[in-house]
C-alpha cells in the first residue's frame, strides 16, 4: 500500500467504494487522515464497517469539514450530469480529485531524490496490452516493476515506493479527469477514437480528458503520442516536453519517432525490431503497442538489446487477441475486451479470415464502421442484445443469430472445422457485456471454458 500524506487528522469524504475507494480509503488512513465513507449501495458500506471505517450519509453530511471529496471514476464528474457529491462539494468550496491524485501526491511529497519513476498509459484501444507490456520488457531488464491503476490492482494498492521502483500505471480519461498534479516521468496516448462520449460532453471534452496526462509534466518528462489519429496529432503538436510519436503509417508527421508496421518497428526507415518471432504480438496495432513499449524502455535507460527481447518473450495479455486453445487445425482466440467496435478493428485486421463472435450491448454506430473488414469473415454467429441490429449491417456476409456464447463457439467450432485447413475462431465483441457478463473479464473465461468443454487443448501464447 501507498500511504497518502497531506490529510493528517483531517476528514476526507470517500464516494464511491470499489476498488479504487475502499483503496483510496485505506491509503489515506494510513497516511494519518480520517476518511468517511459512502456508497450508494449497501454491499460497499457493509464491507467498509466491516473494516472499521467511518461510514456517514454523505447526502445528509456537514461538507464544511471535509478536506477533499475523494470521488470513484465511475461516478460522473461533469456530464452528463453532475454526481450529487460533487455538487454538494463544490458547494462547500471542497476540491475533488480521485485516486491517481493520491498517487500523485504521495510521491511529490517525497524528496526527490527518493522519489520512483512513474510510466502512464491511456488511450481509447491498446492501452491495456501496453500497459502489460511494458512491464514485463521493464521486469525482463530487470528493473524494479509495479504495474496497476486501471488494470488489474488499484494504484494505491501497488507496494510502497522505493526510490529503485518504477511504477506502471493505467489511467482511464475518467481517472485523468480527477487529477491537477500527475506527472508521469513518461506519459503515454496511445490512440483516440470516440468512446464515453456521453461522460464528457462529446469529443472535445473526451480528447481533453486524455490529454490531461500530459497536463502537468516537467521539461524533463518524456510524452509519447500515437499520432495515426488528427486528435492526437493535435495534442502532439501542442506539448512543450520531449514528444515522440508512435505512427502506422509509413509517412508519419515530422518529428522524432516511430513507425509500426505488421511485424517490425522503423526508425528512419530503417528497421530496429523485427516482431516475427513474437507471437502474442500479431498485427499492426500490435507492433504500435510494442513501439510504445520500446520508446518507453529506451527513454529509461534500458538497451536496444534488452528491449527488444523483453518485446519478443511477451507472453500476452489475458482477453486481448489471447489463444485459449485448440483443436485439430482450429485456433480459439479471446478477445473479449475488445467492447467497441475500433478495438474490433484491431482483431479482424490481424487475421486474413476468422470465424467471429461479435455482440452483447453495442456502442454508437454498432458495427457499421467495420464493413471493410467483413470480407475477412468467413462466418458470424451473433449474441446478446445487438445481435439483429448486427445481422442488419452484415446483410450479405454469412451470419448467424447464435443468441448465447456456448451457441456461438459450438457452431462456429463445427463451421472451422468443416471448412479444413488452419481456421480462427474469434470472440472479439464490439460490444459491452452488460446484457449477459458482469464484465469483459467474465466475457472472456466464458469463451475460454466453452472452448476447453469441446476439448480444445490449452494455449499459453497467442
Amino acid at each position: 500500500m501507498i500511504p497518502v500524506p497531506g490529510y493528517e487528522g483531517r476528514r476526507v469524504a470517500v464516494f464511491g467504494l470499489g476498488r479504487s475507494g475502499i483503496t483510496a480509503a485505506r491509503a489515506l488512513q494510513a497516511g494519518g487522515a480520517i476518511p468517511i465513507l459512502w456508497d450508494d449501495g449497501v454491499s460497499g458500506r457493509m464491507q467498509a464497517e466491516v473494516e472499521g471505517f467511518a461510514v456517514e450519509d454523505l447526502t445528509t453530511a456537514d461538507w464544511s469539514g471535509f478536506a477533499a471529496l475523494v470521488l470513484s471514476p465511475g461516478a460522473p464528474l461533469i456530464h452528463p450530469k453532475p454526481h450529487w457529491s460533487v455538487d454538494k462539494a463544490r458547494e462547500a468550496g471542497v476540491p475533488v480529485i480521485g485516486d491517481i491524485e493520491l498517487f500523485a501526491r504521495a510521491l511529490a511529497a517525497l524528496p526527490k531524490e527518493q522519489r520512483p519513476r512513474v510510466v502512464a498509459i491511456t488511450g481509447t484501444n491498446g492501452k491495456s496490452t501496453t500497459t502489460a507490456l511494458i512491464g514485463w520488457v521493464l521486469k525482463s531488464a530487470g528493473l524494479t516493476v509495479h504495474v496497476g491503476g486501471n488494470i488489474g490492482i488499484g494504484v494505491l494498492a501497488l507496494p510502497a515506493q522505493t526510490p529503485d521502483a518504477v511504477y506502471v500505471i493505467e489511467v482511464s480519461s475518467y481517472q485523468l479527469d480527477l487529477t491537477t498534479t500527475f506527472a508521469p516521468d513518461v506519459a503515454i496516448l496511445t490512440n483516440i477514437s470516440p468512446d464515453h462520449l456521453d461522460r464528457h460532453g462529446g469529443m472535445e471534452g473526451y480528447v481533453a480528458a486524455k490529454a490531461r496526462i500530459f497536463a502537468a509534466q516537467g521539461p524533463d518528462a518524456v510524452a509519447l503520442v500515437g499520432v495515426d489519429e488528427s486528435w492526437g496529432q493535435g495534442i502532439a503538436s501542442q506539448l512543450s516536453q520531449r514528444v515522440i510519436t508512435i505512427s502506422t503509417n509509413p509517412s508519419p508527421p515530422r518529428g522524432e519517432g516511430y513507425v509500426a508496421q505488421p511485424g517490425v518497428i522503423l526508425k528512419d526507415g530503417e528497421s530496429i525490431a523485427d516482431l516475427a518471432a513474437a507471437r502474442s504480438l500479431p498485427g499492426r496495432h500490435n507492433a504500435q503497442n510494442a513501439a510504445f513499449a520500446y520508446a518507453t524502455a529506451r527513454a529509461l535507460g534500458i538497451s536496444h538489446d534488452a528491449a527488444v527481447a523483453g518485446l519478443l518473450s511477451f507472453p500476452g495479455l489475458a482477453h486481448r487477441l489471447e489463444a485459449v486453445g485448440r483443436l485439430g487445425s482450429v485456433r480459439f482466440i479471446n478477445d473479449s475486451k475488445a467492447t467497441n467496435a475500433d478495438a474490433a478493428r484491431q482483431a479482424l485486421a490481424s487475421y486474413p479470415c476468422v470465424f467471429w463472435i461479435a455482440g452483447g450491448v453495442p456502442k454508437a454506430g454498432g458495427i457499421d464502421d467495420l464493413a471493410d473488414l467483413f470480407l475477412r469473415v468467413t462466418k458470424a454467429y451473433l449474441i446478446g442484445e445487438a445481435a439483429e441490429a448486427f445481422a442488419t449491417t452484415l446483410a450479405d456476409t454469412p451470419h448467424v443469430i447464435a443468441r448465447t456464447l456456448d451457441d456461438a463457439v459450438a457452431a462456429a467450432a463445427a463451421d472451422a472445422a468443416s471448412a479444413g485447413g488452419d481456421q480462427i475462431v474469434l470472440l472479439s465483441p464490439a460490444c459491452a457485456s452488460f446484457d449477459q457478463y458482469p464484465d469483459f473479464e467474465a466475457r472472456g473465461e466464458a469463451f475460454r471454458a466453452a472452448v476447453l468443454a469441446l476439448g480444445a487443448v490449452p494455449e499459453t501464447a497467442s
